[in-house]
């Protein structure tokens, strides 16, 4: 008893106008919208856009940095953005026949001969300060995607020697597969997620070994080899870079791995020891930016990764189902907020009629239809007394009504009461939840009627004979398991006579 599912857990996002502002307040978004005010018809490119020697004293000196290579390298990594998100354009200077390749003078005054350009402010830098949040968030996801190819692309360190005399690198001898390194990083980002979002999860740093593991240890391995320790070794470094170039984007904070370990220990065997303080290797922790940003990622390449409040606008037959199987607090929170926006009113027998089904997700439906009709409060009363008469939903309404203490209920008949028995654990079963409880329950329902599964296997349910056969394998005392699994096969065959 399956049904699709969601890929991962909903995640509960900031508004927009909240995810805008902390866009905004990113250290490389930041510094890149000052160098795209800063700069005017004087200010001089290269040929890939990219600042000029000359100018980036001055670019570092503006943005407060020290005026050192680092300086130097923040400065330029702050206009790579600027030009990567739109926020100045880059203007190639008219050539005319017999001007010099670059077509500037050489006594041009920035002092570099190779400079092919001018800038202008680019439409985007408007849209910052006067666009909507949506505005905002488009222009830091260009960010974020410069800011990814820039955590996966190689170290200079590691193509210095591969420089021919023309400024060619060798790629191949570089060893180094974009794609693989991509995919490398985007796995990290979404186990990273999947912790974060995850039922139980509380938003605590992820250890920078369990991260790298994550991705290197087999899933049925025990002890881990030396092997893989020194995959996860080195696996641990290149997130330590790869997560410094991401922090200033704004989707982690980031506590880099101790240096101090590195000559302690060596590259070689950067991993701790059971008695050592593990934040020495790195912590990382998605922020809610960082959230949105790789929900927007995984939703581009065609991952299902919901959020609350997808369905607040549907309808309740999308409703119920989409939250199917989302984790009882994201269905909740789901649910609530379709309720805000619906109002109370018509809103109860809409969720009826959208619980109705034989389908395998149905009992699962009937589930959150019922929760969801708690939330509804009295309001939903006259719809769900409406339907007691109603075989599929006749039992739950009985069940609501008693919870509330509400007169005037009549009685079910044994049918309805068998029937909303295995409908119970039909939709546990689908829902795939804790062993245990599903187990308590099981002995729970058959231990309330004598004879149980002497008439459980007679029920006009599409998910009995599976029932009895889960019940057969989850009751703990093995004459009841084994009556259960009679009454399985006696469901079966008589669901193929069509009696």
């Amino acid at each position: 008893m399956s049904a699709e599912r969601p890929t991962l857990p909903p995640v509960r996002l900031h508004t927009e106008a909240e995810l805008a502002r902390d866009a905004l307040a990113a250290p490389l978004l930041a510094r890149a919208a000052r160098l795209a005010r800063w700069a005017g018809p004087d200010t001089r490119v290269g040929a890939g856009g990219e600042l000029v020697d000359a100018q980036l004293p001055a670019a570092a000196e503006h943005l407060g940095l020290a005026p050192d290579e680092d300086g130097a390298a923040e400065a330029s990594e702050a206009w790579r953005l600027a030009v990567d998100t739109g926020l100045v354009d880059i203007e190639e200077p008219t050539r005319e026949p017999g001007d010099p390749e670059g077509g500037f003078d050489e006594d041009d005054e920035t002092g570099d001969d190779e400079a092919l350009g001018t800038v202008t402010a680019g439409e985007n830098l408007a849209l910052l300060t006067g666009g909507s949040p949506a505005d905002v968030l488009a222009i830091w996801l260009d960010g974020l995607e410069a800011a990814h190819a820039d955590a996966t692309a190689p170290a200079f360190d590691d193509f210095a020697d591969l420089v021919g005399e023309d400024g060619s690198i060798d790629f191949e001898a570089l060893d180094w597969d974009p794609e693989t390194e991509a995919e490398f990083l985007d796995g990290v980002l979404g186990n990273l997620y999947l912790l974060t979002v995850g039922e139980g999860a509380d938003g605590a740093p992820v250890p920078l070994p369990a991260l790298a593991a994550s991705m290197i240890v087999p899933d049925d391995m025990g002890e881990p080899t030396d092997d893989v320790l020194e995959q996860v070794s080195d696996a641990m470094m290149r997130l330590d870079d790869q997560f410094r170039v991401l922090e200033p984007i704004g989707i982690v904070e980031y506590h880099p791995v101790d240096e101090a370990l590195l000559v302690e220990e060596g590259e070689e065997d950067a991993s701790p020891s059971d008695d050592e303080d593990v934040t020495r290797y790195g912590m990382v922790r998605l922020t809610p930016l960082g959230l949105y940003g790789i929900r927007a990622r995984m939703l581009e390449a065609g991952v299902d990764a919901p959020a609350i409040g997808d369905l607040v606008d549907k309808g309740a037959d999308v409703l119920l189902g989409g939250v199917a199987h989302y984790p009882e607090a994201g269905a909740r929170a789901e649910i609530q907020l379709w309720l805000a926006r619906r109002g109370s009113d018509g809103a109860a027998a809409e969720l009826l009629d959208a619980a109705r089904g034989d389908d395998p997700v149905a009992p699962l439906r009937r589930l959150h239809c019922q929760e969801a009709l708690a939330l509804v409060g009295a309001e939903a009363e006259p719809a769900v007394r409406a339907v007691l008469d109603d075989p599929q939903l006749g039992g739950l309404a009985r069940v609501w009504l008693a919870e509330r203490g509400a007169e005037g209920v009549p009685a079910p008949s044994e049918t309805m009461i068998f029937w909303l028995a295995i409908d119970t654990i039909a939709a546990q079963l689908e829902a795939d939840g804790d062993l245990d409880e599903l187990q308590g329950l099981v002995e729970g329902l058959s231990g309330q009627h004598s004879g149980f599964f002497d008439e459980a296997w007679r029920v006009d349910h599409p998910a009995t004979a599976d029932v009895l056969e889960a019940m057969g394998r989850l009751h703990s005392d093995k004459k009841q398991a084994k009556e259960a699994r009679k009454a399985a096969f006696k469901a079966r065959s008589r669901a193929g006579s069509g009696d």
